[in-house]
């Protein structure tokens, strides 16, 4: 006699980003050359890269503008 199986609800299906293909809205923050994180609004793009940037000055950091195609380096003054 074989026993009913549970019912399991199915579950949903995750909202994947590519990291080898350029995103098509928002803003990334690429992280010597390779696309990293995915952010709404170009300000915590900045702030998330110069987070990075203050933490580990060798690497080379850039804010990516989807809409735009665009990418712009995050300088890092340095000790004063």
């Amino acid at each position: 006699m074989r026993k009913p199986r549970p019912v399991v609800d199915e579950p949903q299906p995750r909202k994947t980003i590519r990291v080898d293909k350029a995103p098509t809205t928002g803003y990334s923050l690429v992280v010597d050359g390779h696309f990293k994180s995915h952010y709404d609004t170009v300000e915590a793009a900045e702030e998330a890269g110069i987070a990075l940037k203050n933490k580990f000055q060798m690497l080379q950091v850039q804010v990516y503008d989807a809409e735009n195609k665009t990418r712009s380096m995050i300088d890092w003054p340095g000790p004063a």
